[in-house]
């Protein structure tokens, strides 16, 4: 009797637990297959805080997102890029090269992405309303050659060849071209950066370009050492004008070739020096009997005191008192002619291989 009696109980215990445990079973049956349609009446769904491209498409269903990206990209895409390079700025025109995304690809990514996982979880990230932050991307297309060729004007405004520090003689003086540095844009990372740029159309469009700087082998500075002396004939004018470091220091009244017999034009420079120098008649028609004979110096010999020969037979020399009326006229063979204290001045301000600029 006792045992029947424990059986009866054991029994009208189990039956409410059984209830429980079946309803239970039921609710979590029910959720589950609520949480399956759920999940499934946002299949092209896009959770919130995804992005396409760096187009916020958060919360949208595809055909919504697919309208916003047809609308956003095409600006997107075309926007200029600012290049900076050596101080300058360019704006690089993004839409000659043709922009191309795939954007049915991006919204199936962006759907994709929001669909990862278990569906439960899913439920309950749309339930409660939880971000995805995240940035999808698709393979942008555009005309390589088209982005070379702007990246090439660009590198051809700024590219520079270096520039050594000289001298630019004419007849009426000297004139300084200063030193210049060289620049060159390094072409292929530019090309990268700009390609990046095109590509990634959700980032800033600013590129700065890898400029390399060349030297000058003779600076401004070094240009004083380089020319310490420095002689201009000016034909025209009948002067001589010696510069000293860069800077005129004297100028002196001369006479120069006649017509015929003109001094010669062009570049030289102080060949050699000589004090009293006897006269090396040239063999030419115009020195007569006298044509390739050495004059010694004396009455017949009319180089006086100084000579400082510039181009072979030519050169500047002193001149007998007698003479001075020809100052600042067309009066020798070919030689420069100066007063005897003017020669003497000049002859020891000038070494040999001081540059000579007649004109």
């Amino acid at each position: 009797m006792t045992t029947l009696t424990a059986q009866l109980k054991q029994r009208t215990l189990r039956s409410p637990l059984r209830i429980v445990a079946l309803v239970a079973a039921g609710v979590i049956v029910a959720a589950i297959v609520a949480a399956y349609f759920y999940d499934h009446s946002r299949a092209d769904l896009i959770s919130p805080g995804v992005k396409a491209a760096g187009v916020d498409v958060g919360g949208m269903r595809a055909n919504q997102a697919r309208a916003v990206l047809e609308r956003e990209l095409p600006r997107r895409l075309n926007r200029p890029i600012v290049v900076s390079a050596a101080g300058h700025h360019f704006h690089f025109d993004t839409a000659a090269t043709h922009p191309r995304i795939d954007i049915d690809g991006l919204v199936n990514r962006a759907v994709d992405d929001s669909r990862s996982g278990w569906f439960g979880s899913r439920a309950i990230d749309g339930i409660t309303g939880a971000r995805k932050d995240a940035d999808v991307s698709a393979p942008v297309s555009y005309s390589h050659a088209t982005l070379e060729s702007l990246s090439a004007r660009i590198a051809g405004k700024v590219d520079r060849d270096a520039r050594d520090a000289t001298v630019k003689p004419s007849a009426t003086g000297l004139e300084q071209v200063k030193s210049q540095t060289g620049r060159r844009v390094n072409s292929a990372a530019l090309n990268a950066a700009l390609a990046s740029a095109i590509t990634h159309p959700g980032d800033p469009r600013r590129v700065k370009a890898v400029v390399s700087v060349t030297h000058p082998k003779v600076t401004t500075a070094e240009l004083v050492t380089k020319y310490p002396n420095y002689i201009i004939v000016d034909r025209g004018g009948f002067t001589l004008r010696y510069y000293h470091d860069l800077k005129l220091a004297k100028t002196y009244p001369i006479a120069v070739g006649m017509q015929g017999l003109e001094t010669p034009a062009g570049l030289y420079d102080i060949q050699w020096k000589q004090v009293n120098p006897p006269w090396y008649v040239p063999n030419s028609a115009w020195a007569g009997s006298l044509a390739g004979k050495t004059i010694p110096p004396g009455p017949q010999d009319p180089l006086k005191a100084r000579f400082m020969a510039f181009n072979g037979g030519a050169g500047i020399h002193g001149i007998d008192p007698s003479e001075y009326g020809t100052i600042g006229h067309t009066a020798s063979h070919g030689c420069v002619r100066m007063t005897i204290p003017d020669v003497i001045d000049l002859y020891r301000r000038v070494p040999v291989h001081t540059p000579v600029f007649v004109g």
